[in-house]
């Protein structure tokens, strides 16, 4: 079995070459395709009956790889829960796999096209700051799979108008309507408020950080509707808000943490990667002092991925970039990618929040998002 390959930029050697985070979906309506309980779908389903199973040679000749955003994989978030999925192939696979963890943006193509040269079956690279250097890759190397997380792929004309959607033969765009979790979690949070103001900020302004905030604000802004309440959300108002502009500063997620707390807010959702770790110091300073304040995880399960905070965490939105990355590992092993966009959903298990902070209302809740009769549009509640 081939070693985990962690390789580092290094600005004096080319050998070397070595969070969070797709475009939201134009409009908030499911796949089309019907959904299994584990979350793949009927024609995932299909593309494994028509198809042999691999034989254990082929899967162990099968080389999985992986550039990451820089949070890299031991984030515990973004790019962690997406190494994972790698991780799963490896081991129910018996697939080989790779990792290049990226430091800078100028790593991004080199990695990519190192991956290339090193035959890899599948690359998958992780967020929508790849997006560029993973279309130029793809239509350079049409030969070769690859999947990206966060990004749907589009053309924009001079003006920064959208054109249309794009697609490659080569390419699954692995997206995920993470407004639907939040929406949840914005829900519970409105209901458990104590000081009637919540706290959000983002790492950097780009749609799948503000699909989060967008999802929290609904979700607040449906509980002031049916419970005649004015649960605040600081932090964004469904146009503008607070970033730290990085993923990786703890301090400045830090700096952000307090001035929210200090402005009233005992429960705060960071989605800024592995910076966020700034907001659980935050709390747990805060809480020292005599506060309660809660916070908010996105991408995993915060008490599995923060475990030494785990009482500090209210819920997390939950985006399972694993079972996404898993599945399109499989479907190249067996015979080939399915091309184009995949959207994870609450029906069909691709994004949620963990059952045991699912309550019996947020359950209901949840049904009505799924059959389209709760919008998860913060403009449906101002």
């Amino acid at each position: 079995m081939r070693k985990l390959l962690r390789t580092f930029a290094a600005a004096t050697t080319v050998a070397m070459l070595a969070t969070a985070c797709a475009d939201a979906p134009e409009d908030t309506d499911e796949p089309t395709e019907e959904t299994t309980d584990d979350g793949a779908s009927e024609e995932d389903e299909g593309t494994e009956e028509e198809t042999e199973e691999p034989t254990e040679e082929a899967a162990a000749d099968f080389l999985a790889c992986q550039v990451t955003d820089t949070g890299g994989v031991d984030d515990r978030s973004f790019n962690q829960t997406a190494y994972a999925g790698l991780e799963r192939a490896e081991d129910e696979l018996g697939a080989e796999i790779a990792v290049l963890e990226s430091q800078s943006d100028s790593d991004y193509a080199p990695f990519i096209n190192q991956f290339v040269s090193d035959g890899c079956d599948i690359i998958v690279t992780v967020g929508f700051l790849l997006d560029g250097a993973t279309q130029t890759a793809a239509q350079e190397n049409p030969e070769q799979p690859f999947a990206i997380i966060d990004v749907d792929f589009a053309e924009f004309d001079d003006e920064g108008n959208f054109v249309g959607d794009v697609t490659y033969d080569n390419v699954r765009e692995l997206t995920f309507q993470t407004d639907q979790a939040a929406f949840l979690a914005g829900y519970l949070a409105a209901s458990q408020t104590e000081s009637g103001k919540i706290g959000t900020f983002g790492g950097i302004n780009i749609p799948p950080v503000t699909i989060f905030m967008d999802g929290m604000l609904a979700g607040i802004r449906y509980y002031n509707q049916q419970n005649d309440a004015s649960v605040e959300l600081l932090g964004w108002d469904g146009t503008d808000g607070s970033f730290i502009n990085n993923f990786d500063s703890q301090d400045d997620a830090r700096n952000t943490t307090d001035q929210l707390i200090a402005n009233g807010a005992d429960i705060v959702m960071p989605v800024a990667g592995p910076a966020g770790l700034g907001t659980v110091a935050a709390a747990q300073d805060a809480n020292a002092g005599g506060s309660n304040v809660q916070v908010i995880w996105v991408d995993t399960d915060g008490r599995t991925s923060v475990p030494d905070a785990a009482d500090i965490f209210l819920t997390s939105v939950q985006k399972n970039m694993d079972l996404a990355v898993f599945e399109s590992i499989q479907q190249e092993l067996e015979g080939g990618i399915q091309a184009g966009l995949y959207v994870g959903t609450l029906e069909n298990g691709g994004v949620g929040i963990p059952e045991d902070t699912l309550t019996d209302e947020l359950q209901t809740i949840k049904d009505g998002i799924i059959a389209g009769e709760i919008s998860v549009d913060p403009a449906d509640y101002s």
